[in-house]
């Protein structure tokens, strides 16, 4: 699922044909980068594949001063059918990604795991700060905010809540996870 095609394909469904420093402003009025995978960087090059696909056509260029010429884009009949049947899949389909880091708890440098306990405190400092910035932020929002995008804001926070009690029980069991990689690098070196 690509959060991006939605943004691009219902912004021209719902506001007319528009260039693509539109879209970038529009994304960047509405905060995106905060609430969703969506970067503003990755903006152009979407929009260069929905017109590949043909789900986007260019209407003209506009050239307004000393700005460069811009494509202006509408969407077309095919993209109106993927952007209905984009959005009744985001609205079913779960997506949790899997996490690196889980792979790399369960891969660690045995010759590291004095390091763990400040790498983890570390990690979950960040989490807390992300959470009370993500807070903060939505409080001086919110006034600017539809229903569904306050809904959306909280689900971020839900989140980060879920991986910060997550991280809270890690740090409580760090002292068995420590001596359990021990062990079992002593087990497995017919060195020691």
């Amino acid at each position: 699922m690509s959060s991006i095609r939605i943004f691009i394909l219902s912004a021209l469904s719902e506001r007319g044909p528009m260039h693509g420093h539109h879209l970038r402003l529009l994304s960047e009025e509405e905060h995106l980068d905060l609430w969703t995978d969506i970067t503003t960087g990755g903006l152009y090059g979407a929009i260069k594949r929905l017109a590949a696909e043909g789900l986007i056509e260019e209407v003209r260029t506009e050239k307004v001063g000393a700005y460069p010429t811009r494509k202006v884009w509408r969407i077309t009949e095919a993209g109106s059918k993927t952007l209905s049947s984009l959005k009744i899949s985001a609205l079913r389909e779960i997506v949790m990604r899997p996490d690196p880091f889980d792979l790399a708890i369960t891969r660690l440098d045995p010759d590291r795991l004095d390091d763990l306990e400040s790498v983890i405190a570390a990690r979950l400092a960040s989490l807390e700060a992300m959470l009370t910035d993500y807070e903060a932020h939505m409080r001086t929002v919110a006034r600017y905010l539809s229903l569904a995008e306050s809904l959306a804001m909280r689900h971020h926070v839900v989140r980060l809540e879920a991986e910060i009690a997550w991280h809270r029980e890690l740090v409580a069991q760090l002292p068995q996870l420590i001596l359990d990689e021990k062990t079992r690098r002593t087990s497995r070196d017919p060195a020691t």
